[in-house]
């Protein structure tokens, strides 16, 4: 049986556009060309693009994924090194989760946390490239904005980012849930030492700069789904207390 390109998007969850680039770059050809034109892959065609999402969820960069199912490649090795490597990865995530977790418990409690707990999972560029890898994949796909191109990661900052980064957004969701109006002066000072944060570790970033943010994650699905997971009107609440800061500060650095 043979499909069009548009049933294989929709069965493969992969774009149709993106099944045009496989084929222009000779990643996934299809199977025939109809007398009207139509791209038509079979079996066969469906087993590599299987092969291939494994592949891009492993974040392998296409003329890789090319180049490992060039010739005649054996579809049980590569789906076996596939798994170990999908394994280990999950393996990495799961120890992220945990640190994340404990993270937030502890800083509802208002407890500080082990500073040996708090990097797990974040001992290597490759394991922090890892954790990016969801939000780079929609900043691409999304915006053609590659977040981790010929980037560099040096870890200890990162952590020490990550960190900050925790703990702002946890005590602004404790402020949110525990009812501190936006405007409030406790809010205030945490978008003020937020600020001063980012723009001492290399970020230079305005008050108007992270108030034009805060509006972007509102109409962002990737960030807006990120913030309201993490408390229920975050997002919302966020931009309210950034704009209202501006407004207080809108000439400061």
């Amino acid at each position: 049986m043979l499909y069009t390109v548009k049933e294989v998007a929709s069965m493969s969850k992969v774009t149709i556009k993106t099944l045009h680039h496989y084929h222009k770059i000779g990643l996934l050809v299809p199977y025939a060309i109809s007398e009207a034109g139509y791209r038509l892959y079979g079996e066969k065609e469906l087993e590599r693009l299987q092969q291939i999402r494994f592949y891009r969820e492993l974040d392998f960069p296409l003329e890789k994924i090319k180049e490992l199912l060039s010739g005649e490649p054996d579809r049980l090795s590569i789906l076996s090194q596939q798994a170990e490597l999908l394994l280990a990865r999950k393996q990495r995530l799961e120890q992220i989760m945990e640190t994340l977790k404990k993270s937030m418990d502890c800083m509802e409690k208002g407890e500080p946390m082990n500073h040996k707990e708090m990097f797990k999972g974040f001992e290597s560029e490759e394991e922090w490239k890892e954790a990016l890898r969801e939000q780079n994949e929609y900043l691409k796909e999304t915006y053609d904005y590659d977040l981790l191109e010929d980037a560099r990661i040096q870890v200890p900052e990162m952590n020490e980012q990550a960190a900050e980064a925790i703990t702002f957004m946890t005590q602004m969701a404790k402020a949110l849930k525990t009812g501190v109006k936006h405007c409030d002066e406790q809010v205030r000072e945490l978008i003020r030492s937020h600020l001063e944060f980012l723009n001492e570790h290399g970020h230079r970033i305005s008050v108007a700069d992270f108030a034009a943010q805060t509006r972007f994650f509102l109409h962002d699905d990737f960030h807006l789904r990120m913030l309201e997971e993490r408390q229920t009107g975050l997002a919302y609440y966020l931009c309210a207390a950034a704009e209202s800061y501006l407004e207080k500060n809108g000439f400061a650095s």
